[in-house]
């Protein structure tokens, strides 16, 4: 998407707030606004708390912007006036969070009173017009309401054996065996990494997979492969949560096939630094994808680090992390 325009103009007049109607696209305008103010999920909070009134814990914020939890109303304005979303463009956004918050809910829930309630573009404020309506829509919720509750407790106790045997596990639990401790280093913007790594020569693609700490958001970092531009580590979305992730780069072929041995420098070029734990070399060989070779990164692993010729400069961490992977391992790997 383009980059937005200077001015208080609406940067997004066709494909902003106006055209949200569903949690996703809410979810993707909000990625965006992060992305532009280029700001970490901690000066967020900082600012939030500076500002008073509504806090923006950082895994609250995580789990907005991966789309795990719908945000409150006070949450969503809290985390744009963080991300300095000028305030005339506020109530656009305040109505389209009302929409999606609407089609969430089911028929006659008392939440869809309570925004009949509030007209358009009011943001929240209570007009002394149309008090018997709102009386009178208040009323019906409320016997709707109590009539869905007696409903409910009787199918939720024809449904108990249903449940209970169920071994689904939810998203807050933490397995035990994702729980992993690593050591690796960091360098900040500017500063770089390089080691080098052994392929099969017969290979036809080579993909790096780096175990990172995604509690540190927006990572970038730009890769050479024997000195010639190959691709880059994307930033991804801070997680407060569940920190580790491994992230994916595929290379491209012609710098790959027919070498034994890849050079390979990662700079970065984020403000928010970059973290490097382990390092797994996969090759393609006759159309099968196997693990060629594994650089571990850390203080604790100095001869996995020697054999690789591996370097840093910039370094400004180095420590042990113990972390979680995301309860679902499809969640684990990231391009």
């Amino acid at each position: 998407m383009s980059e937005a325009p200077q001015g208080d103009q609406d940067p997004r007049p066709e494909g902003g707030p106006e055209s949200v109607t569903s949690p996703e696209d809410l979810v993707k305008l909000l990625a965006e606004q992060f992305a532009r103010a280029d700001v970490s999920l901690r000066e967020l909070q900082t600012r939030a708390d500076r500002a008073g009134g509504t806090r923006l814990p950082r895994s609250t914020c995580a789990d907005m912007l991966a789309g795990r939890r719908f945000p409150k109303k006070a949450v969503m304005v809290a985390f744009l006036r963080g991300c300095r979303v000028p305030d005339h463009q506020l109530p656009a956004w305040e109505r389209a969070w009302e929409r999606v918050r609407v089609n969430q809910l089911p028929p006659g829930s008392p939440e869809i009173a309570a925004q009949v309630m509030t007209a358009p573009g009011t943001t929240g404020t209570t007009r002394a017009t149309g008090r018997r309506r709102r009386r009178a829509a208040l009323l019906t919720a409320v016997t709707v309401l109590a009539a869905a509750v007696v409903l409910s407790v009787v199918i939720a106790q024809r449904a108990t054996p249903q449940r209970a045997a169920s071994k689904e596990v939810p998203d807050h639990i933490v397995n035990p065996a994702h729980i992993v401790s690593d050591d690796g280093r960091a360098f900040p913007r500017g500063g770089w990494s390089r080691f080098t790594v052994t392929v099969d020569p017969a290979n036809t693609g080579v993909r790096l997979i780096r175990r990172l700490d995604a509690g540190v958001g927006l990572q970038h970092a730009t890769i050479t492969v024997n000195g010639t531009p190959a691709a880059e580590w994307r930033p991804l979305l801070e997680d407060g949560i569940y920190k580790w992730r491994n992230q994916i780069v595929t290379l491209p072929p012609d710098l790959t096939t027919g070498r034994r041995s890849l050079t390979i420098v990662n700079t970065c070029v984020s403000t928010s630094g970059f973290n490097e734990f382990l390092y797994t070399v996969q090759h393609q060989v006759n159309g099968v994808w196997s693990t060629a070779d594994t650089v571990d990164i850390g203080r604790r692993h100095t001869a996995s680090e020697a054999a690789h010729d591996y370097r840093v400069v910039g370094e400004d961490w180095a420590e042990t992390q113990t972390f979680t992977y995301p309860p679902r391992k499809e969640a684990w790997s990231v391009q």
